[in-house]
């Protein structure tokens, strides 16, 4: 039993690992130490050693290249490939990212299949999956909140990739939301030195400049490091509406010994936005659709946020494979706001209310998890356990104020652009009659115990089984009424699923998933409504194609959520009350990867369909409105490799979904948008590449609202080129 353990490797690796017919060992998922490690001819592919090996690393995805990439870390704690991962999963690679430009993590979800981005100023915008907002992301497996209107979604410029878990996922993170996870794997300190810089410019103000630099810090390699700094203005191609983001990376790895490292990492944002809150519908309450550049907000409007993640984590491997890890990351963020917008429709004399709202938040996250995982042998085959406890707080200082009418009357367009400036926040602090101001602090703390237990009684059967203990505490504080509410209590949440291999390429799979989730939403008498409670019923099917680096995935699900707060049909309500039960269901499409050296693909489809089957308000779906039925989203790039065109790359994409409403009548049609890019690579240090958004020029709608606000046109055809030279 002895040696066989000391032969096994993780319980995914039977796809992790390729025997060429020589006996050669080709690493797929693990760091180049693996290949050190056996003093004897392999003849088999699933007897490797993985004493000695960093914590079941994967290669990054910018050493990789290309779309493809057979593993993730979102949802299961250790390196799994996309196979074994019996819920929906979709990595987005560093090449991909570049590709298409993507600067945001909002703009990689307009991109992404199976993702719905309710779009506001790039960085300010609202994320969906399966109807459900991700209000959180990770950053190495560890959470910390994502607001939209707080500036908090993240850059993607210090991440290698991206992974995207669909559905619940309460068995490492009990409180999140319904939608899912989204985990940002950092872009990690290199074993050789490596630097870029480049820079961009384009139509609509476009601009930007980046360098990035890695490598090692002493002479045996055991410490290195990586500094990356970015300067970006989004497209501006509505009036006066400035975006403006700058981003700095810093990372050390440090090896303590021959099993053991740490890591340590600090990001940092600044925002600067002059705020636009989108379009008011015509008097016919029809969207204009004429008058993308059109500004409704006035030229002092500003957004400026400030955030700060710091990560730690140390690492051990055991003798025998098993892996300890513990980490942490903390957050500090701040945002300030005072915008004014639309109040109301147009009127015939295309006048209109104006409107405001202004705010200062302050917000800490601590998130810790400490885990051990290990693999051993039973039934002859390579099974699985993880076991860990974390921790999470989050506390949210939120000073606002707000006013139905910052003028007497209506106004016209170029009115509400120079209108006089107006502290929305201190004039509603010192209580001038039409203003409303609060002034809230909440706390959330949670604290959890996990498990995990992956067994194959057969080698073609894996049966994952896992629960978590959850104890949770939130507060929520008003100071202007002098209230405090509290709540505290334990549950326990279950996860069970299977993977089938039909072959070598072919999977299906079935899983059941919850989530719990506390709420400070209060109801008519002040109290807090119940928490919410959602599960998820997926199955599906899966393949692997070209030793992982191309992977495909068809799924159906249904969820059902209960209790989530919803405004009720009363005129300026102030109260929560809760939906009884929503239920969610549809089905996915999905292919990404490399189909050959030179040739990537992401594509997919999306069906979604929401019922509410015991509403409490007629505007219960509400949100759900503005999920479409239909999504397809397409891209897709060729590099030419050999002869007159070597060096040359084009790449062209679709993103179209059918039509979608809000809650207060106003209505989308469907839309396709074409994008494309051009690439050429001078030399292997000097390459240049021109991305075009919206080739033909579409008039659309990506978002649509109240009759006042948040009907958001897309961008108009606009084009910006960047330079990169490798060192």
């Amino acid at each position: 039993m002895a040696t066989k353990l000391n032969e096994m490797i993780l319980p995914q690796g039977k796809r992790f690992f390729m025997v060429t017919a020589g006996g050669a060992l080709i690493a797929m998922g693990l760091g180049q130490n693996a290949l050190a490690q056996p003093a004897e001819p392999i003849t088999r592919l699933d007897a490797i050693t993985v004493e000695g090996n960093r914590f079941y690393e994967m290669p990054s995805s910018e050493a990789t290249g290309g779309y493809g990439i057979d593993s993730a870390t979102v949802g299961t704690k250790t390196p799994a490939t996309l196979r074994d991962i019996p819920q929906s999963v979709s990595v987005v690679t560093r090449e991909a990212i570049d590709d298409q430009r993507l600067v945001t993590l909002d703009e990689l979800g307009r991109r992404t299949p199976g993702m719905r981005v309710l779009s506001n100023d790039n960085g300010r915008s609202s994320i969906y999956a399966r109807g459900y907002e991700y209000d959180e992301y990770n950053i190495d497996g560890l959470p910390a909140p994502m607001t939209s209107i707080n500036g908090s979604v993240p850059s993607l410029v210090a991440f290698d990739r991206v992974e995207i878990m669909r559905g619940p996922s309460g068995l490492f993170n009990n409180t999140s939301e319904m939608g899912g996870i989204v985990n940002l794997v950092r872009k990690r300190p290199t074993d050789e030195f490596q630097a870029h810089v480049q820079g961009s410019l384009g139509t609509e103000y476009q601009r930007g400049g980046q360098f990035d630099i890695a490598g090692p810090m002493n002479a045996d390699g055991s410490v290195r490091g990586r500094v990356v700094a970015d300067h970006t203005e989004h497209a501006r191609f509505v009036d006066h509406n400035d975006n403006k983001q700058d981003d700095v990376y810093a990372a050390l790895d440090i090896d303590l010994g021959d099993s053991t490292t740490l890591g340590i990492g600090f990001v940092h944002n600044n925002k600067d936005i002059v705020v636009n809150n989108g379009q008011p519908v015509d008097s016919d309450g029809k969207l204009t659709y004429g008058s993308r550049s059109d500004f409704y907000g006035a030229r002092w409007n500003n957004f400026e946020s400030h955030s700060n993640d710091w990560i730690a984590e140390l690492t051990h491997s055991f003798a025998g494979g098993g892996v300890g890890q513990l980490s942490a990351r903390y957050s500090d963020r701040d945002a300030n706001y005072n915008y004014a917008f639309g109040g109301s429709a147009l009127d015939n004399n295309q006048e209109l209310k104006v409107a405001g709202t202004g705010s200062k938040v302050k917000q800490q996250a601590l998130s810790v998890d400490a885990s051990y995982s290990k693999p051993f042998e039973l039934f002859d085959n390579v099974n699985e356990f993880v076991v860990g406890t974390d921790f999470k707080r989050y506390d949210t200082d939120t000073q606002a104020g707000r006013a139905r009418g910052l003028t007497s009357g209506t106004v016209t367009l170029e009115g509400l652009n120079d209108l006089s400036f107006v502290d929305i926040l201190e004039t509603a602090r010192v209580g001038t009659p039409g203003y409303k101001y609060s002034d809230t602090k909440s706390t959330l703390k949670e604290t959890g115990l996990y498990a995990k237990l992956t067994v194959r009684p057969v080698e073609s059967l894996a049966l994952i089984a896992g629960g978590r203990g959850s104890r949770y505490e939130i507060e929520e504080t008003d100071r202007v009424a002098g209230n405090v509410q509290d709540r505290n209590g334990s549950t326990f949440t279950p996860y069970a699923g299977l993977v089938v291999d039909l072959n070598a390429d072919h999977s299906l799979y079935a899983s059941y998933s919850q989530v719990f989730k506390p709420q400070t939403s209060v109801d008519a008498n002040g109290e807090f409504l119940k928490p919410r409670e959602g599960e998820q019923y997926e199955f599906g099917a899966k393949g692997s194609y070209f030793r992982g680096n191309l992977n495909a995935r068809a799924s159906l699900f249904r969820l059902y959520d209960e209790n989530r707060a919803a405004t009720p049909d009363i005129p300026n309500a102030v109260y929560s009350v809760s939906v009884g039960k929503m239920r969610i269901q549809g089905a996915e499409l999905e292919v990404s990867g490399s189909l050959t050296e030179q040739w990537d693909l992401i594509a997919g489809y999306t069906y979604l369909d929401t019922e509410v089957e015991q509403a409490s308000t007629a505007r219960d779906d509400g949100i759900f409105l503005l999920m479409p039925h239909n999504q397809v989203k397409v891209w897709t790039q060729y590099g030419f490799a050999g002869g007159v065109l070597h060096g040359l790359r084009i790449g062209g994409g679709v993103t179209a979904m059918s039509d979608f409403a809000s809650s207060q009548g106003v209505e989308a049609a469907g839309y396709a948008v074409v994008d494309a890019m051009v690439g050429y690579d001078f030399s292997k240090n000097l390459s240049a590449q021109l991305n075009i958004n919206n080739l033909l020029d579409r008039k659309y709608y990506n978002r649509v609202g109240g009759t006042n606000t948040f009907n958001m046109a897309g961008a108009p055809a606009n084009a910006v080129a960047s330079l990169r030279y490798d060192f």
